[in-house]
């Protein structure tokens, strides 16, 4: 079997944050286990919640970090630690304000963008060469982001986001098969009409 691909989905654990906004990447996650039938457990050593499973011949690392989104590093690096992951092969999905729900963007490397849990990561990863897929959440009118990101999804946006997570799964595979820059160039952007529908 080939190196292990690893995908973190970011997001704060406990049930006051569930289905917010913030928690895009934890829907991601949940999402991409029930695609792939397999179940999320928690694993302390890791400060995270694990599932294993196999895609096109490559084990794959589902991992929802319990550190709170500000620490997320400290899973993430004991993580990649213990799988000897190397950076090529690790995705973190993230919600992006400055993106439309409805949009998806993969980058092979950036800035944070200002979103502490990247921060985090690229505090311990050494760096901010590691791939990110954003997941657009958008911005509210009243302009008050903070009640925004962590105000829980409303019954249309998430019919939206699910058609969103779909389309991440596929891109996620696409990336680890055919490359990154495939992956971008397929699927970044926003949903289609018929993919709304």
């Amino acid at each position: 079997m080939q190196d292990a691909c690893l995908v973190v989905g970011l997001g704060n654990p406990g049930d006051k944050y569930r289905e917010t906004r913030h928690n895009a990447g934890f829907l991601a996650i949940d999402r991409f286990c029930q695609h792939f039938r397999c179940e999320l457990k928690a694993e302390p050593k890791f400060d995270a919640k694990i599932a294993r499973t196999s895609m096109g011949g490559r084990q794959l690392i589902l991992c929802q970090p319990q550190t709170y989104m500000n620490a997320s590093g400290q899973s993430v690096s004991k993580i990649v630690g213990f799988y000897k992951v190397e950076i090529g092969n690790l995705i973190v999905v993230v919600d992006d304000a400055d993106l439309d729900l409805g949009t998806i963007r993969l980058r092979q490397r950036g800035s944070s963008g200002g979103h502490n849990g990247l921060k985090s990561i690229a505090s311990v990863l050494g760096g901010d060469d590691y791939a990110r897929l954003k997941i657009g959440i958008g911005r509210h009118d009243s302009g008050v982001l903070h009640d925004h990101v962590l105000g829980r999804f409303e019954t249309g946006e998430m019919n939206l986001l699910e058609r969103v997570l779909d389309k991440v799964i596929d891109q996620v595979q696409v990336a680890f098969s055919d490359g990154l820059e495939v992956a971008m160039s397929r699927f970044n952007g926003r949903l289609t009409t018929e993919e709304r529908e």
